[in-house]
């Protein structure tokens, strides 16, 4: 019988790392940049032209030299939004202009409205034509006071301030956000150029699942690990493949392993990683290219027959049947990973809250320990850390949750879940403690 070899989580995870340096990343393929969200750029993003292309104003009021003031200045006409101003601002002079609007020539500052006080306006009236055919023309100009001194630049933003043209604006490797694409979209950038997302096989086994919409009979339960792996695959970055249930014969894994191989990036065995008799996942994955095995076994609950490997390039796991397991190795080992094979220079975070135990934990202590708790005060989300203002509430009591590996609810029930530490036997009430968020 094979016996496991145990690593730390953190070893065994700077071990499939280390492997997956030498791997070749992934293609790119360009997409629209409006549909970008949580992809991995592929290349280096050059601006085309500065931004903002124009100087603009960054509030309603008056274009000015700021040498003019203070003083009383003679307007001399309005800047319009979405146009540019067909004259310029000479000294002693001021024009009319709006948030955002394009300053004209001379102009280096801008006054707000309501730092200024209006005077009187004088009614010019044009000299009528000699034929008389067309009525006088009334043309209305007027002056402003300005009582404060105005600095050069002032509520106004120059060209290119924001971005040069040739300016790198985003990196290869960024994992794009809101922001990111509003940025492009600003520069033209209509389409870009990403890392194509990873397809992820997911491949469970047991002659006991059946479809989740069939009747079970006794000794029968239904396949929830693949639709729940798919959806954490999803939520990562990857495209999830649904190979099916495998029935316990070796020769079906083999062929799966082989498919595999051929049409994904990463593969994830549900279930068989064990030391079993029908646990064929370790061989086949050996199997399946160089260098194999990396990690079986690591010093975690739940999930210690965990197995990491890389075969030619690509990562296979081997994770837990049981439901709680495969979802918190799943989100511990496999998120990140697809997050790396990306080239993801910024993959998500986990968020962690501050919380105080409610109850006792006891722990095995040669082994890191998650397990799920249910937080039960009022405002733990707003906050996501402690603090010493009067005004927020204290920690959030964290209660754990009494469950089995094999009882999914028991998460469904959580928030979150928190580590007890290789080496701690038991976690008291009232220990101050980190949560990690599901959501």
């Amino acid at each position: 019988m094979r016996k496991l070899d145990l690593l730390t989580p953190t070893e065994a995870m700077a071990r499939l790392n280390a492997a997956l340096q030498a791997g070749e990343a992934l293609p790119g393929e360009v997409i629209a940049t409006a549909h970008a969200r949580n992809r991995v750029l592929a290349r280096d993003v050059v601006s085309p032209v500065p931004m903002p292309e124009f100087r603009r104003s960054t509030v309603d009021g008056y274009a000015v030299r700021a040498d003019s003031t203070p003083g009383v200045l003679r307007v001399v006409g309005e800047v319009r939004m979405g146009e540019v101003a067909t004259f310029a601002i000479k000294h002693g002079e001021a024009a009319l202009v709006h948030t955002g609007g394009n300053l004209p020539e001379g102009a280096d500052a801008v006054v707000m409205l309501e730092d200024t006080i209006p005077l009187t306006m004088d009614d010019r009236r044009q000299a009528v034509p000699s034929d008389g055919m067309l009525p006088s023309v009334v043309v209305r100009q007027w002056k402003i006071q300005i009582g404060k001194k105005l600095a050069p630049g002032e509520n106004a933003i120059q060209q290119g301030e924001d971005v040069q043209a040739g300016e790198v604006v985003v990196r290869a490797g960024t994992r794009l956000r809101e922001q990111e694409i509003a940025g492009l979209l600003s520069l033209g950038i209509t389409r870009i150029e990403v890392v194509r997302q990873p397809r992820v096989a997911l491949i469970a086994s047991g002659d006991e699942l059946v479809p989740a919409e069939a009747e079970t009979k006794p000794g029968q339960v239904r396949n929830t690990n693949q639709p729940m792996l798919a959806a954490l695959v999803a939520r990562n970055g990857g495209v999830p493949l649904d190979f099916g249930v495998l029935p316990d014969v070796r020769l079906a894994f083999e062929e799966a392993a082989a498919r595999a191989m051929r049409e994904a990036d990463a593969v994830v065995f549900m279930a068989g990683s064990s030391v079993g008799e029908r646990d064929f996942v370790p061989d086949v994955v050996n199997a399946m290219g160089h260098p194999g095995i990396l990690v079986h076994g690591i010093l975690f609950r739940p999930g210690k027959p965990t197995l990491f490997a890389v075969c030619n390039g690509k990562p296979v796991f081997g994770l837990p049947g049981n439901p709680i397991s495969a979802l918190v190795t799943g989100t511990l080992f496999l998120a990140p990973t697809l997050w790396r094979i990306q080239g993801a220079l910024n993959p998500p975070q986990p968020n962690f809250v501050r919380a105080v135990l409610a109850e006792d934990v006891k722990s095995p202590k040669d082994l890191e320990h998650w397990f799920p708790v249910r937080l039960e005060a009022g405002d733990w989300r707003l906050r996501g850390s402690q603090s010493s203002s009067p005004d927020l509430p204290s920690l959030p009591p964290a209660r754990p949750i009494a469950t089995k590996s094999n009882l999914i609810f028991g998460l469904v029930r959580a928030d979150g879940i928190a580590c007890a530490p290789i080496g701690t036997d038991r976690l008291t009430a009232g220990a101050e403690i980190a949560v990690r968020l599901f959501d």
